[in-house]
């Protein structure tokens, strides 16, 4: 009992807090799931407060931008502030409008015969982003104004004119709304008859939803909607069009397993379409509930008829991450003997790899691991050479596979570290002064083909790393002085004899870091960056590949971090390069010191 006075006390304390509360006194009563069942959840609820009678228009305003923070699904009591005609037109999922503070309310009288009982609120601010109609976040800094016009209704004052949408600030909004994976299949379109090119491979595509609000119904019906616009040329999705929920109240069982029923739509697929279909609700649902394991994800037709069942182990090894050795990849980096060393976790002292590259005969700048941890690709050490060579003993290392058409005068120029994808397949740049090209080798051999990037202009690549699926590859730019964090859209067109590789609609990932040093792939949609705010230090963060700040845990400092590199599997450990040499993070941990002489750290990819 004096647990349950505490949370009812956390409650009200948070509703205060908030500008928007109160313990509600009427309304239905619903069933809250217990923790974990839903991570987000919360039994705590935020509620607005109905207008008072006789209230001004600014504060009719002001309360009805709280109401629309309140953990409502309907947004029944900001209605409450809206004129007849206005709540049957303000369409609030349209558009959510974040910016860095509450929105600021002037008001501004307007005379005149024609609006002699009307009033308009000027809302101003500073925008930082939109979250559109399908969930997906888009950093957009501007100045924000809006207006809303009020008339009376009776004699109190009622909204009549209003933008569509929400405008929240950015506290409210990382309170109300959670980042989620949805899991879509890459599409390789020409390049798809490569055995190569697998069936199963799934793409992580973040949106925002409201966390406390249905949690696991809300994921799965942003599922069916379909990809993000930027992800939906890349990806397919295995439910038949116009799939819908034929139940919309989903949760877990006390096993942990889940059941969905499917509108019939879904009823005539074969059983490899099917389990598709529940690979794409398990990955999705699990990234919802990360605190909750999902047993098994069963679907079923609208009459409860089992359609198939994926369990968790089936999950993990038919739609796992392309690439994978069925081990966790260890960590690589070049000693001071020039040596490609590697060491895992639980080690002490790294070990020289086996072959050419682990003999120290070829003094290497960069190098990157293939993800079955086979072959190694490295970049000599003046920057102008890369080659190419396996991790067995023995054997010598052939001639270089690509020559950079640069002098390469400086750390900066000639050929990028390179990086694989899970396909197989090579990717590096060559930072010609004149031209940046980015560049492909199949398999780690054979001749380059030139990828193009038709969004870059003038601009000139410094770094590449290409995700496991091959979908998206994450690019550093430089721009007069300025090097920014870029993700972009791998297409594949062309015919089968004949691909053609472009890279399209670039978009920025840290766009309040002016210089970002380095970047690594760290989870399906999540990067570890370096880098630096104008006239700031330099720090390290989790970014999500859609722009926004992740949620994961804060990283502690370390000093001048020239490299950084993490792996896919979150529960591995970061490591850098940086002035105490290479560094390890551990989990729940802080930075540990590997060596002091050492460069280049790399985990296979």
């Amino acid at each position: 009992m004096r647990r349950g006075r505490k949370a009812i006390l956390l409650g009200c304390a948070g509703t205060l807090l908030a500008g928007c509360a109160s313990m509600p006194d009427s309304g239905d009563v619903t069933a809250v799931d217990q923790p974990p069942r839903a991570d987000g959840d919360s039994q705590v609820r935020v509620y607005g407060v109905p207008p008072q009678d006789g209230a001004q228009p600014t504060n009719i305003v002001r309360s009805f931008l709280d109401a629309t923070t309140s953990d409502e699904a309907d947004f029944r009591t900001a209605r409450m502030y809206l004129a007849k005609s206005a709540k049957q037109t303000w369409r609030p999922f349209l558009v959510t409008n974040v910016l860095q503070e509450r929105p600021k309310s002037e008001p501004e009288a307007q005379p005149g015969r024609e609006d002699a009982d009307g009033y308009t609120v000027t809302l101003a601010g500073s925008q930082v982003a939109t979250v559109d109609a399908n969930h997906a976040y888009t950093p957009e800094e501007r100045p924000y104004r809006e207006t809303i016009h009020l008339i009376k209704e009776g004699d109190q004052w009622r909204i009549d004119r209003l933008p569509d949408g929400l405008v929240l600030g950015q506290s409210d909004f990382q309170r109300i709304y959670r980042s989620v994976n949805k899991y879509y299949f890459a599409s390789y379109k020409s390049e798809s008859d490569d055995p190569k090119a697998g069936k199963n491979v799934l793409v992580a595509d973040p949106v925002y939803l409201r966390q406390r609000i249905k949690p696991i119904t809300s994921s799965v019906e942003a599922l069916l909607g379909g990809p993000t616009d930027w992800l939906d040329r890349v990806t397919t999705s295995a439910f038949p069009p116009g799939t819908r929920l034929a139940a919309r109240d989903l949760s877990l069982d006390d096993s942990n397993a889940l059941q969905v029923k499917l509108s019939k739509q879904a009823v005539n697929t074969d059983t490899a379409q099917c389990k598709r279909m529940a690979a794409q609700l398990f990955f999705t649902v699990q990234d919802m509930t990360r605190a909750s394991k999902i047993s098994e994800v069963e679907l079923q037709d609208p009459n409860g008829n089992s359609l198939c069942a994926l369990t968790q182990d089936q999950a993990q090894r038919d739609f796992a991450a392309p690439g994978h050795s069925g081990h966790p990849g260890q960590e690589y980096f070049i000693d001071a003997e020039h040596r490609v060393v590697t060491m895992s976790d639980s080690a002490t002292e790294p070990m020289p790899v086996r072959g050419p590259f682990g003999t120290g005969k070829t003094p290497l700048r960069s190098v990157a691991i293939s993800r079955g941890e086979t072959t190694a690709a490295g970049v000599s050490g003046d920057g102008r050479y890369l080659y190419v060579a396996g991790l067995e003993g023995g054997g010598e290392r052939g001639g270089p596979l690509l020559t950079s058409a640069s002098a390469a005068k400086n750390a900066d120029e000639g050929l990028t570290a390179p990086s694989w994808d899970g396909l197989g397949d090579l990717w590096i740049a060559d930072r010609d002064a004149h031209r940046s090209r980015l560049l492909r080798m199949r398999e780690g051999k054979g001749d380059p083909e030139e990828v193009t990037v038709p969004g870059l202009g003038q601009r000139r690549i410094k770094a590449i790393k290409v995700a496991a699926d091959g979908i998206r590859i994450a690019i550093l730019v430089e721009d007069k002085g300025r090097t920014t964090l870029q993700l972009g859209r791998v297409e594949r067109d062309g015919t089968s004899a004949h691909p053609t590789l472009s890279v399209q609609e670039l978009r920025p990932i840290a766009p309040q870091l002016e210089d970002v040093v380095a970047a690594s792939w760290a989870g399906g949609s999540r990067l570890v960056v370096v880098g630096r705010e104008a006239g700031g230090v330099q720090q390290m963060q989790f970014m999500e590949t859609d722009g926004s700040a992740s949620d994961a845990q804060t990283l502690p400092g370390v000093n001048g971090v020239k490299a950084v590199a993490a792996s896919e599997d979150e529960t591995r450990p970061l490591i850098a390069d940086a002035s105490e040499g290479i560094v390890r993070l551990p989990p729940d941990a802080n930075w540990k010191t590997v060596t002091k002489d050492g460069t280049a750290p790399v985990y296979p990819g």
